[in-house]
């Protein structure tokens, strides 16, 4: 008799911490190390490159989890963590934070420009990188999804750039674009996703599939 394959569990909390976890250690080991002189340019540099080797480990634990429990690995994440190891290891190697600090907006500008491409020519490319199916959207529901998306990762992107412009190590500031990575970007990711419920309900998303829209947002 043929060995019936179970589904792997889905757990809520964990498409979070996989999504956000790798970030997470990252603020939290810079915090750990951060010199009391935000001037002191060797300090801030050695907690950097401590908690860009965290970030790299904490992404790489991520993928495999996403793999054994959840079952999968989406192709979004999958890009994540190999943008995550190439920009970490350019930091650690070269010494310099830029790299790192450069790493969202690569990826950001990267996202965006595929999904608005791919909205042009009528296709829901964010299906494809999530690979999530929310019950009852209707592809218009996933195309303009794409394109808000796609629209909102520019707007990210930006706001990256301006903050690594203003905050770096050159002028002892780099410990707020840390915390702007907890205290700015995770909480502009939630809000946006959840101002598009209202949209996908209108294209026919199911009651009740609101919980796994902000549980599968687009993150870096």
């Amino acid at each position: 008799m043929a060995e019936t394959q179970t589904e792997k569990p889905k757990s809520s909390w964990l498409n979070l911490l996989i999504d956000w976890g790798p970030v997470l250690t990252f603020f939290g080991i810079y915090r750990y190390y951060a010199p009391g002189d935000p001037n002191d340019s060797i300090a801030v540099i050695g907690a950097a490159l401590r908690a860009t080797g965290a970030f790299v480990v904490a992404a790489i634990i991520a993928l495999i989890l996403s793999k054994v429990v959840l079952g999968r690995i989406s192709r979004m994440l999958a890009l994540s963590t190999v943008l995550i190891i190439g920009f970490g290891a350019l930091t650690i190697v070269l010494a310099d934070p830029f790299w790192i600090q450069i790493k969202p907006t690569a990826f950001y500008a990267f996202f965006g420009t595929v999904l608005l491409a791919g909205w042009y020519k009528g296709k829901a490319l964010l299906q494809w990188a999530l690979e999530a199916a929310f019950e009852g959207l209707s592809d218009e529901g996933w195309l303009k999804l794409s394109r808000n998306w796609g629209l909102f990762f520019f707007v990210l992107a930006a706001v990256n750039e301006g903050l690594r412009y203003f905050f770096n190590v050159e002028n002892g500031k780099f410990g707020v674009w840390v915390d702007a990575k907890l205290w700015v970007f995770l909480p502009l990711s939630f809000l946006f996703t959840f101002t598009q419920i209202p949209m996908l309900l209108r294209h026919g998303l199911s009651t009740g599939e609101e919980a796994k829209v902000i549980e599968n947002p687009p993150t870096e």
